[in-house]
């Protein structure tokens, strides 16, 4: 079959989905409250269904006030029991897939269930829903007459009960249908490889002579992925190596500090930026519309959303709210029920919403992950955006980042501490720390409250961090490749330190 008409057929196929889409932006509140009661009554006779009385459950009222707030290691138990053989614990159906992640709020690693439910209509529906809202803004794409480069996470096996355990990534390439196979490179078999060091140089052979039109993957790792595709074949941007490449779809972190890079390595004004929100938790969002940088929440994945605001989170005055009750512009901390079995499973992601009708959100940072040590709240958001504004101003590029805080003593008053690596360092790096440190404040009013005068924060202080290092920190701890990323902020100083002393 001519790939003309395969990308016609595929496209009609994908873009049917629409007409479901509307059911949730019409009705997003009954969408969920629906879900919900789905959810319940499927679980009512596993053990913890029978912990709470699931069957009595019949009004969001009573969920919320039997089923507690939860985090990982309220779970744990629960999810070590599956691992090791015992099935209906906490979801109906066998649970064989878990999907590993040490995430970014500890070192321990972290087994997140994933169902054959989660699998079929969160995960692998979000991916065609992505591609039909892609498909759908863009009538002229030419997507599937080439190949889509997926940069994904490597395999392990849980030998002791016959449950398997990887990075998300690799769980779904290992299940995905046939057709997804013909259409993705690399391969499957280097697709999962464990070694990154090994993997990558194997993914540009097999890559770098393939017609690919899209790419998938976090963007700090794909940007090492493609520059070394460059450097091997010595062209001097992708669209030499893959011109018909239209769109990127990305996810993991903020791309903001790497939109002039990716701009730059494809020089085309038509290219495309997808951005999806994703976990191994579940598939929470999706770009609907071009060239913007909010998400639709998808609401019929399998999964229930809480939300806590973060004036009040982790505080005596803590209250969890429904979507209906939801504000614009406000910080929440993200809270999931799902079909994997996490009972208002607190997430650990923090997002504001954009808009209400339909339901668009920001990914603002982790719960963890943000600084507010002097009453500052700084978030993520509010740290890429700044260094993107001040990289622009300088032309200058980076790798990557953290901040943490210096704490107040008898002789001298708190700050913030900075390591950036550069992968092309500004001229003045004292005045890049000054408009960084300027940009700040003007997209985060109480650090700028904190910052005037210096009457509680003096200025940040910058460390230029040597060539690697980040990359070699993340080698010492085990984190090379696929999902992995550095903490950009943090409440201590532990990353910052052991970043500094390698």
């Amino acid at each position: 079959m001519p790939l003309q008409i395969i990308n016609s057929f595929a496209t009609w196929i994908l873009k049917k989905r629409i007409h479901q889409m509307e059911l949730f932006l019409k009705y997003p509140h009954e969408v969920q409250e629906e879900l919900l009661f789905n959810l319940i009554k499927a679980s009512e006779n596993t053990q913890l269904g029978k912990k709470y009385d699931f069957s009595s459950m019949k009004s969001y009222t009573t969920f919320s006030e039997r089923i507690p707030v939860s985090s990982y290691e309220d779970l744990e138990p629960l999810i070590e029991l599956t691992r090791k053989g015992e099935q209906n614990v906490f979801w109906h159906s066998n649970i064989k897939w878990f999907a590993k992640s040490s995430g970014t709020t500890n070192a321990k690693s972290k087994f997140i269930p994933v169902s054959s439910e989660a699998l079929e209509n969160c995960h692998y529906k979000a991916s065609k829903d992505l591609l039909c809202l892609y498909l759908n803004n863009n009538e002229e794409s030419q997507m599937f007459t080439g190949k889509s480069l997926r940069l994904g996470g490597s395999k392990q096996l849980y030998e002791d009960n016959n449950t398997f355990f990887g990075d998300l990534s690799a769980i779904l390439i290992d299940n995905m249908p046939i057709w997804a196979e013909f259409s993705s490179t690399p391969s499957s078999k280097i697709s999962l490889m464990g070694d990154w060091e090994t993997k990558l140089p194997a993914i540009v052979n097999e890559t770098i002579n393939e017609n690919v039109t899209s790419l998938a993957g976090v963007p700090s790792w794909m940007l090492v992925l493609l520059q070394k595709a460059l450097e091997t074949t010595g062209k001097s941007n992708l669209l030499e190596l893959w011109p018909n490449a239209e769109v990127y779809f990305h996810g993991g972190v903020n791309f903001d500090p790497y939109r002039e890079q990716y701009k730059k390595l494809f020089p085309k004004d038509s290219f495309k930026y997808y951005e999806i929100y994703n976990a191994s938790e579940g598939f929470f969002a999706i770009q609907d519309q071009n060239d913007s940088n909010e998400l639709l929440l998808m609401l019929d994945y399998g999964i229930f959303y809480e939300f806590i605001s973060m004036d009040t989170f982790g505080t005596l005055n803590q209250r969890v709210i429904r979507l209906n009750q939801v504000e614009l512009n406000k910080n929440y901390a993200l809270v999931i029920t799902t079909n994997s079995g996490l009972w208002r499973y607190l997430i650990g992601d923090t997002i504001r919403f954009t808009s209400l009708s339909p339901y668009r959100i920001k990914v603002t940072g982790r719960t963890k992950h943000h600084i507010n040590v002097f009453g500052e709240e700084l978030m993520v958001e509010n740290t890429d955006a700044a260094i993107a504004k001040t990289c622009a101003l300088f032309d200058c590029e980076i790798v990557d980042y953290t901040v943490a805080p210096v704490f107040m003593s008898e002789t001298q008053k708190g700050s913030h501490e900075w390591i950036i690596e550069f992968k092309n360092p500004p001229e003045d790096v004292e005045k890049f720390s000054m408009i960084l440190d300027e940009n700040i404040q003007s997209l985060n009013s109480d650090y700028e409250a904190k910052r005037y005068n210096n009457m509680t924060l003096n200025p940040l202080v910058l460390n230029v961090a040597r060539k690697n290092l980040f990359y070699d920190w993340l080698k010492q701890n085990d984190k090379l490749g696929g999902q992995h990323k550095i903490p950009r902020l943090s409440n201590d100083r532990n990353y910052l330190e052991s970043l500094l002393n390698l």
